[in-house]
């Protein structure tokens, strides 16, 4: 097959339209074209009222060879790469010890799963509960305000993407077409096909929810075992005679121990207690750089507007996203992140007496307000006044004084502080809401953020807010609401590997992996690293097996 990219077309073009353009871009006749699928469906919206969409095909045609031959010089025809997955692997019948996951987020999830499809039979530690259960404590603090430590937005069955927007696409680079086994596995447990092939798919909580339920199903019937409200509090590691440290086992809160040789740590960026574990256990840790600010919510219909124009509404088009930068003057950058398109804010926190934002949407993506979080970019420098000791679990001792901050600044009952995007800029205490209703529960509680953030941050997104508005005309309206505070934005830990087999840098048999550890951003990304380090976990397996036998 032949694959065409960059096949531009009107918004409200006819179907018979696509082999119109098929012909035109080879130059041929209907009777050469055999068949053609959509690979890929986004849009061009850079012309308000003009709006192009985008189209990348597959096409059987009738002499490939020939065709190809003649469209050498161009780049938008070439042959269809092969996306089909192939494991590398089979699971042996004498692997004495079952490989462990810790984590059962996208990262857990997915790695679980290529282990359970390749035959060796994981056993999966989740903290938290299965997703249903958790679902219900996250709503327990939503709408009465009662934190569940160990069963909220971050911990428990799914991991925090459960409460997302759901997005599933990334800027990672991806040669082995991973992320086409995600999105396939995901669409045969439940989810819309059109993810396959629309340019920026996404699914929503509720989608979510029974997903991974069906996921779950998937790995226990192929011999998986899943723990939930097991926390692995700790990790049994030998140094043998060359100095080498090995992972031997994972000890859990209960006291009871797993005897394993292989540990893929799928950790969510909120796994605080976790990081403490390994860091006091000698596991090579380093401080890494994350971003922190406020969620802001607009009226969609705005956003909508600004950016589709007069075709603002069109099924295809669906809700309007943004994604904005500024780099100010006092060298920070400030930037939009996780976007969600007719959604709402959550209420994020995993530990008492703090408050975490955290943006959410369903598939329908048809709640009133658009909201994302407009961060600061943080560097390990920062972390220097919060934790001097140049420990590389710093970044936690910022996150957790701005959450306390924010706790506080809300009147100490799980409220989150607000002010008006207007007040803000203007350096003003907030006394009233006005068309703008913000969407956060249990509530949001009008004061001045100046003491919110670092005065850094502070200074770097109102420098940063008009900038945007003149990107998208509104965006800095006085009555847009700033909700306090957005720090769960990634790791602020990274937990080393080597690039060769993912191990640790310093303790064999340990695959740091996901968002936890500092190598992913987003649900596609985790699931991606989790096949990727599922595939060495497995190659260890069998070396080592092998090994094993030929002595």
């Amino acid at each position: 097959m032949l694959r065409l990219t960059d096949i531009k077309l009107p918004l409200d073009h006819a179907e018979e339209a696509l082999v119109a353009a098929i012909r035109t871009k080879l130059h041929v006749g209907s009777q050469a074209i055999r068949g053609y699928r959509i690979f890929r469906r986004g849009y061009d919206a850079r012309k308000r009222g003009a709006i192009q969409l985008i189209y990348t095909l597959d096409v059987e045609v009738a002499d490939e060879a020939k065709l190809l031959l003649r469209y050498t010089d161009d780049p938008h025809v070439r042959p269809t790469p092969d996306t089909n997955y192939r494991f590398v692997t089979r699971g042996t019948k004498g692997m004495i010890h079952r490989p462990v996951v810790i984590g059962m987020g996208p990262c857990g999830l997915f790695a679980g799963l290529i282990l359970a499809q390749m035959g060796f039979r994981p056993i999966i530690l989740e903290r938290g509960k299965a997703v249903r259960e958790r679902t219900k404590d996250t709503w327990d603090l939503w709408r009465k305000r009662n934190l569940h430590p160990e069963s909220n937005v971050q911990f428990g069955e799914g991991g925090a993407g459960t409460f997302s927007d759901g997005k599933l696409y990334s800027q990672i680079s991806d040669p082995h077409h991973y992320g086409r086994k995600v999105l396939a596995e995901f669409v045969k447990a439940g989810a819309p096909e059109e993810i396959i092939y629309v340019s920026k798919p996404h699914i929503g909580t509720f989608r979510l929810v029974t997903m991974v339920e069906s996921m779950r199903n998937t790995i226990e019937s192929l011999g998986g075992e899943i723990r939930f409200e097991h926390r692995a509090d700790d990790l049994h590691i030998e140094t043998d005679a060359q100095g080498i440290r090995h992972v031997r086992g994972v000890v859990l809160a209960n006291g009871e121990q797993i005897r394993t040789d292989h540990v893929v740590l799928a950790l969510g960026h909120s796994a605080r207690d976790t990081f403490e574990m390994l860091h006091k256990r000698g596991v090579y840790l380093e401080a890494k750089p994350f971003s922190m600010g406020f969620r802001v919510e607009h009226p969609q219909s705005m956003i909508d507007r600004a950016r589709f124009g007069p075709q603002a509404g069109h099924p295809l088009l669906g809700a309007a996203d943004y994604k904005l930068v500024h780099h100010c003057r006092n060298g920070r950058s400030v930037y939009s992140f996780c976007m969600c398109p007719g959604g709402t804010v959550v209420a994020a926190t995993s530990e008492p007496g703090h408050v975490v934002t955290n943006g959410m949407s369903q598939y329908s993506r048809n709640e009133r307000n658009a909201n994302a979080a407009i961060v600061v970019g943080i560097e390990p420098s920062d972390f220097i006044p919060y934790d001097g000791s140049g420990s590389p679990l710093a970044g936690i001792a910022l996150q957790r004084h701005w959450e306390s901050r924010a706790f506080e600044l809300g009147g100490g009952t799980y409220e989150a502080p607000g002010q008006l995007v207007g007040d803000f800029i203007a350096g003003r205490p907030s006394t009233a809401f006005g068309e703008v209703q913000p969407s956060y529960q249990p509530g949001v509680h009008l004061t001045d953020l100046t003491s919110a953030l670092p005065d850094y941050a502070v200074e770097a997104i109102r420098e940063a807010m008009p900038a945007f508005d003149r990107k998208i005309k509104g965006f800095a309206q006085h009555d847009a609401i700033f909700t306090a505070v957005e720090t769960r934005t990634s790791s602020p830990v990274r937990v080393r590997r080597n690039d060769v087999d993912y191990q640790s840098l310093n303790t064999c048999g340990l695959f740091p992996a996901g968002e936890g550890a500092g190598y992913a951003g987003g649900i596609l990304s985790a699931g991606v690293d989790g096949i990727r380090v599922a595939e060495a976990v497995a190659l260890s397996i069998v070396g080592m097996h092998q090994e094993t036998y030929a002595h």
